[in-house]
């Protein structure tokens, strides 16, 4: 009898504890998708902001998905007033609840931060205000330097800083060089195909693609850019899937199911794995020694850490200190994402601006054919083209690669008068800073790369209203490497072609990782 009793005792004790933990999740369930962003919404309302109702787990996600697919239907007229386009449902809150108000990506708020005061002071805090834990299958896509936070972020910066100075930028140049006289080639030979006409159209969005891919495939990996090459069409599949994650709300736990898409990324990843580090035991075992290009200057600077630490501090943990093999890895994979997306979405939206403003087009080639003649650009030549880096800025201004920054508040936090919640997200919008009449006057929409004579200080009355690479210590650690090349192809096309819009041309910025013409962009390319 006492044996029956006992394990009716346990089971009755187990059936508690799974009630229990079945109300406990049952609750958390609740919480995450009801009441904490119920709770959140009337304290934001409290502050004096003003914005949508939440809506149960989608927020905004659904509207916002309509109005996107909405406005990608039809291209838009010529013009650089693509904000309704790019980002109609940001456009539509800001009009409907005014530039202090908020919106729900899931369950999560995000409050927009239009005042440069506000932005510098978050953007230089990046110990308090961080970047937002996404979709875990963001991670496959890149982690790297952009991914981390505090020591690991410090640790990491420090070793890759060397590859980005300037005197290891002079190293590459003939790596850009090569590439796009490539490219050049192939476009002179397609003119050469259309006979008396001396014409051709080029949809040079590929082609632009295919030379920032080449760019970094043989700036970071040297001899191995062919095995490069590979890794840069892996990367482009994964980031289209990475996109089509983000856009929907992620479940916890949903990454490990074995849908199509989560096992494809999956597979991406472990070719892209493999294939860096096959090109990494090569350099590792020393078979390839090169100091001049990104991964060599990782691993020397990498290794340099390490033995500066074994030095100074005995052996110790050399996990905290230097990166591990996987670590490294990741960094590859980043320097193929922001290195490729950023420079070819650069350079695609100069070539039609320019196309569209032919007298900055000529002023332009004037004054690079001044510099360098018919001679390969210089590394002290390019430093010399004032009205081409004002191009370039200006281009940035009106299609930054990236149209948005956001970060997290991590627990309650003062901003400029407004208390905000833990788990709020902050959306610091450039494409519309960037717009912004009260900062860059009336003619905020229009083509004027003469605000930039003087420098970026002086165009932003020294505001933190212009941040196309970011701003403060998580600037862009690639922005001279990305100017570089910029300055590089746009100078080389310049001596050999004019090109004007075709008439083919459909105007349609869609912003997909990066600012990209969603059907291309088709030029008429003149042999000069």
């Amino acid at each position: 009898m006492m044996e029956i009793a006992f394990m009716e005792a346990m089971g009755m004790a187990c059936a508690l504890a799974a009630a229990a933990l079945a109300a406990w999740w049952t609750w958390a369930v609740v919480n995450w998708v009801w009441v904490r962003p119920r709770k959140v919404e009337r304290w934001l309302r409290q502050q004096g902001l003003a914005g949508t109702s939440y809506r149960l787990l989608y927020g905004d996600m659904k509207e916002s998905s309509h109005l996107f697919k909405q406005a990608l239907s039809t291209p838009i007229p010529l013009s650089n007033d693509i904000v309704p386009r790019v980002m109609p449902f940001l456009h539509r809150s800001l009009l409907h609840h005014g530039k202090k108000s908020f919106s729900w990506q899931g369950p999560f708020a995000r409050v927009n931060i239009m005042e440069p005061q506000l932005i510098k002071e978050i953007l230089s805090k990046n110990f308090h205000f961080q970047r937002p834990h996404t979709n875990p299958l963001v991670k496959l896509l890149a982690a790297g330097l952009a991914a981390y936070e505090g020591h690991k972020w410090a640790k990491h910066r420090k070793i890759i800083n060397p590859a980005f100075h300037l005197e290891k930028l002079k190293h590459m140049l003939p790596a850009f060089q090569a590439s796009c006289s490539e490219m050049i080639s192939r476009w002179e030979n397609e003119i050469a195909g259309a006979g008396v006409r001396a014409a051709s159209e080029v949809d040079v969005w590929p082609e632009l693609q295919a030379l920032s891919g080449d760019v970094i495939s043989r700036t970071a990996f040297g001899s191995n850019y062919e095995e490069g090459r590979r890794i840069f069409q892996l990367q482009k599949e994964q980031a289209e899937l990475t996109i089509q994650a983000v856009n929907s709300v992620y479940i916890p736990g949903w990454r490990y199911l074995p849908t199509k898409r989560n096992q494809r990324m999956k597979q991406i990843d472990k070719e892209i794995r493999g294939l860096l580090r096959g090109i990494i035991d090569k350099r590792m075992k020393g078979g390839e020694a090169s100091k001049n290009d990104l991964l060599g200057i990782l691993l020397d600077s990498n290794f340099r850490e390490v033995q500066q630490h074994e030095h100074g501090h005995g052996h110790g943990n050399v996990k905290k200190v230097g990166m591990s093999i996987d670590e490294v890895i990741e960094e590859c994979k980043l320097f193929y994402l922001a290195g490729q997306e950023t420079t070819s979405a650069w350079l695609v939206w100069t070539l039609v601006l320019l196309s569209w403003h032919q007298d900055w087009q000529h002023l332009a080639r004037q004054e690079v054919l001044q510099v360098f003649g018919n001679e390969t650009p210089s590394f002290d030549g390019l430093s010399h083209l004032k009205i081409v880096t004002s191009i370039l800025y200006e281009v940035l201004r009106l299609y930054p690669p990236a149209v948005e920054l956001t970060r997290t508040v991590h627990e309650e936090t003062q901003l400029g008068g407004i208390c905000l919640p833990a788990g709020v997200v902050l959306v610091l919008p450039d494409i519309l800073l960037h717009r912004d009449q009260e900062i860059w006057g009336e003619d905020a929409e229009e083509f004027r790369p003469e605000r930039f004579y003087e420098g970026v200080s002086n165009a932003t009355k020294n505001q933190v209203s212009y941040f196309p690479f970011g701003w403060g210590p998580r600037v862009c650690i690639g922005q001279n490497f990305a100017m570089l090349e910029a300055k590089m192809c746009l100078a080389m096309i310049l001596q050999r072609f004019s090109f004007k819009v075709s008439p083919s041309y459909a105007h349609a910025p869609i912003a997909i990782v990066t600012l990209q013409p969603q059907f291309g962009a088709q030029l008429i390319l003149h042999k000069l």
